[in-house]
């Protein structure tokens, strides 16, 4: 039993990792623009969030890494009046840097495959884009 318990304490505490960061009610209101072109946009500043990435010789899950690392910086955009974010690179040592951006009612424009057509989405339909991987 005791054995068990042991086992048990740091699997729980990966799992704590995660529970102090939650996204701010107005960085709801904050899109990510992936891949899409901001040039339109008013650029406000950059800001560079981190999390642990590890913890002791374990690594955390990559991708809940990189949600963390987005909620973060969506939480600094609203702070900044933002309305939208880009990534600048790809995370490292649990830290990433993002651009911040006041695009308004502008429309942001995704890179869209080139293996499939352009194609507007039926009303009440859903569009899918690509996301990085590790």
């Amino acid at each position: 039993m005791r054995k068990n318990l042991l086992l048990l304490v740091p699997v729980l505490a990966l799992g704590a990792c995660t529970w102090g960061i939650t996204m701010d009610e107005a960085a709801k209101n904050v899109r990510t623009a992936w891949n899409g072109d901001v040039s339109a946009c008013h650029e406000l500043g950059k800001v560079t969030v981190s999390v642990m990435d590890h913890i002791g010789p374990v690594n955390r899950n990559g991708m809940t890494v990189r949600e963390e690392l987005e909620v973060m910086a969506r939480n600094e955009a609203a702070k900044m009046h933002a309305d939208t974010i880009k990534p600048l690179a790809e995370p490292a040592d649990g830290s990433q840097a993002w651009g911040v951006y006041q695009c308004g009612t502008r429309t942001i424009n995704p890179v869209r495959s080139t293996t499939s057509p352009a194609a507007t989405p039926a009303p009440g339909s859903a569009q899918t884009f690509p996301v990085k991987g590790n």
